[in-house]
């Protein structure tokens, strides 16, 4: 959870090859899943949201699962408002559509 917006925007586009200009969100976390990282750009600038859980932890595909799941606005929603709801979030890619 060191990296900030250039390095955050590098690894979209290195490792996930997608354009961190696009209508998106990017949301990362952090090993304990404790600690999300939600980077968007916003017309002339990228906006950087974090979210630090004080208890529980953030469904997150395990290693050795597809490292990146899309989700719409209510499962990301459900994802920052309701860590213990895991059971809802089963996609394949972590890059939001909005």
């Amino acid at each position: 959870m060191r990296k900030s917006i250039n390095g955050l925007s590098a690894m979209v586009e290195s490792k996930f090859f997608l354009d961190p200009f696009q209508d998106a969100c990017f949301v990362f976390c952090n090993r304990q899943r404790n600690r999300l990282k939600i980077l968007t750009w916003a017309e002339n600038g990228f906006w950087i949201h974090f979210n630090r859980l004080e208890k529980g932890h953030f469904k997150w595909p395990e290693s050795g699962e597809s490292q990146t799941l899309t989700l719409n606005y209510e499962e990301l929603n459900l994802l920052i408002k309701s860590p213990g709801v895991e059971q809802k979030i089963k996609r394949k890619q972590l890059f939001c559509d909005r």
